[in-house]
């Protein structure tokens, strides 16, 4: 019997590997967690503020503990025990969304107090991001690191599917109950992966600033990861028109929180169907060349949902935006994982997350102070032109990088 059809790819086989079931369990829910919450926070500032640049400030909040602590994140994940540091980050934000609970549903729930959750959250993502990525590899049956990145990645998406439109729906029963679903979600998540039981540990080489700075100096070494890597960057922060969803959903297409969970749901969808086809049919040649044109195509369809005035014609702009963007991700991350040794496995991915994860937090709030200036049909269009701008510029600065060719 040959490794694909012996890898687990059902519950029942999963639970052959308990390690990698209490992974992706634990990871899932902890997604599925903040999904939900991301709607009620949105649709609360909004309705606290109405201001666009507030909608774009919660992204920055998040932002700034993952640029000031990305090294010392990376660091961590490499030198401490990944589980814990996973549980660790799961249960403060289940905590922090049971504290937002209570006073939502108290009524006493303030703006500054939602930007000091954010704070926490951005604080706790820092640290779990880099560590849980790092993990996978150690969960993973030997000789499947890629089909368990790509169930894990399936996993995740479900997640981000499923989450903002429960939140949506959620919130319009009651604007406290998306934080307490985060709240128990976020728990039971922490609990799992307190249970996960791994044979390698992590490395603890490298002491000093050279080592807390490896991950850096590795992914600046690598002409091609440096290139994708800041492609994607780029191309969140000018092309991400998330932030401004809460005002297309009320003001623009004249919706509700239903429209708002479904439209946060809706990139995720795009991307789950795109993961199916690549699944089937893989990136087999001109690798680099493909995520240029699918960063090309991730800003046209920004451009379409920056126009639209009809909520299923957004949906599917916000599909294909996810879609697009699946391919760029495949292409990242088996540049990185390819490359990078186990060692360095947390600090490469710390850069990783600041890079791509944490952009999307900067890209709202670029996109939150430019729709506040010009309006939000202006910023979400001039952020889809640059973004076809960047892929342009960056396949002349990268030759490296539209030269690849397959990615195994």
């Amino acid at each position: 019997m040959d490794q694909a059809s012996t890898f687990p790819t059902s519950p029942v086989a999963l639970s052959r590997h308990p390690p990698l079931l209490l992974y992706i369990a634990s990871r899932s829910l902890s997604e599925f967690s903040y999904q939900v919450a991301t709607v009620a926070v949105g649709w609360q500032i909004y309705a606290l503020t109405g201001s666009a640049f507030y909608l774009g400030l919660a992204g920055l909040v998040q932002f700034i503990p993952s640029a000031i602590l990305v090294f010392v994140a990376g660091h961590a994940a490499d030198r401490y025990d990944r589980r814990r540091i996973v549980q660790l980050c799961e249960l403060v934000q289940g905590l922090t969304a049971g504290y937002l609970a209570v006073r939502l549903l108290a009524g006493t729930l303030t703006t500054p107090e939602i930007f000091v959750a954010l704070g926490v959250f951005g604080l706790a993502g820092a640290f779990e991001s880099p560590a849980s990525s790092a993990l996978l590899p150690a969960v993973a049956p030997e000789g499947m690191r890629q089909r368990a990145t790509a169930l894990s990645t399936g996993a995740w998406q479900v997640a981000t599917i499923g989450g903002p439109a429960i939140g949506g729906l959620a919130y319009a029963l009651s604007p406290g109950a998306p934080f307490v679903l985060m709240a128990m979600l976020s728990l039971i998540a922490s609990a799992l992966s307190g249970m996960i039981r791994v044979e390698r540990v992590a490395a603890t080489e490298h002491e000093g600033l050279d080592g807390l700075f490896a991950g850096l100096h590795f992914v600046r070494s690598n002409p091609a990861i440096l290139g994708t890597i800041s492609l994607d960057l780029f191309a969140v922060l000018l092309g991400g028109a998330t932030a401004l969803l809460p005002i297309y959903a009320k003001d623009i297409l004249q919706a509700g929180p239903w429209a708002l969970g479904v439209m946060r749901a809706a990139p995720a969808v795009g991307a789950l169907l795109m993961t199916a086809v690549i699944a089937r049919h893989p990136i087999a040649r001109r690798a680099g060349l493909r995520m240029f044109q699918a960063v090309i195509a991730f800003g046209l369809a920004t451009i379409v949902f920056a126009l639209s005035r009809n909520v299923w014609l957004s949906i599917i702009a916000l599909m294909a935006m996810g879609a697009a963007d699946t391919i760029s991700v495949v292409v990242r991350v088996a540049l990185v994982q390819l490359a990078t040794p186990d060692a360095m496995r947390g600090r490469v991915g710390a850069v990783n997350f600041l890079f791509i994860n944490a952009s999307n937090q900067l890209g709202e709030f670029e996109s939150g102070t430019t729709a506040a200036l010009l309006g939000a049909m202006p910023a979400v269009l001039l952020g889809g032109i640059g973004t076809i701008a960047i892929a342009l510029l960056w396949m002349r600065l990268f030759p490296v990088l539209r030269e690849v060719d397959q990615l195994e």
